[in-house]
């Protein structure tokens, strides 16, 4: 698999409803009576899955190096992430019951206007917004500095 290549989730809906093989391809399937009328009978098996954003693996792996970061700094300690239609989110929470302290945000919808990565206090103060991922995340990353007295 390439770097840039999108992390792609098998859809389970369809082999809880019908078992595995109405998962599978056209042509793997049989062609009997009886797939025909489970077919006809589950009309939204036949629908379009809406495109979802989600982060790809060298997304993932630069924001994952930060949270390592912090996790072993025992400044955060819980994330999630959100994949939608419109945009994927990565939560970082410093314990599991608040509201997230930052959310990455993935828009691609912003890429050509103010960046499609942003980063989101708590408060709903977008703290950094643009085209790189690094340098957004990177607001988030205090880096110590030698100070002389």
């Amino acid at each position: 698999m390439e770097d840039l290549e999108p992390i792609n989730f098998p859809e389970r809906l369809a082999e809880a409803q019908n078992g595995p093989a109405a998962s599978g391809t056209p042509s793997s399937r049989p062609a009997t009576r009886a797939s025909s009328a489970t077919s006809s009978a589950n009309p939204q098996s036949h629908r379009p899955l809406p495109q979802v954003v989600a982060f790809d693996r060298r997304e993932l792996s630069v924001i994952l190096g930060l949270y390592g970061r912090k996790v072993a700094e025992g400044e955060w300690r819980d994330y999630a992430i959100d994949f939608s239609a419109n945009k994927a989110v990565f939560s970082i929470f410093r314990r599991t019951s608040e509201v997230p302290l930052y959310r990455i945000e993935k828009d691609p919808k912003l890429a050509r206007k103010q960046g499609m990565y942003s980063v989101v206090a708590a408060t709903g103060l977008i703290m950094r917004r643009g085209q790189e991922l690094a340098r957004v995340i990177a607001v988030l990353d205090k880096k110590l500095k030698l100070v002389r007295v």
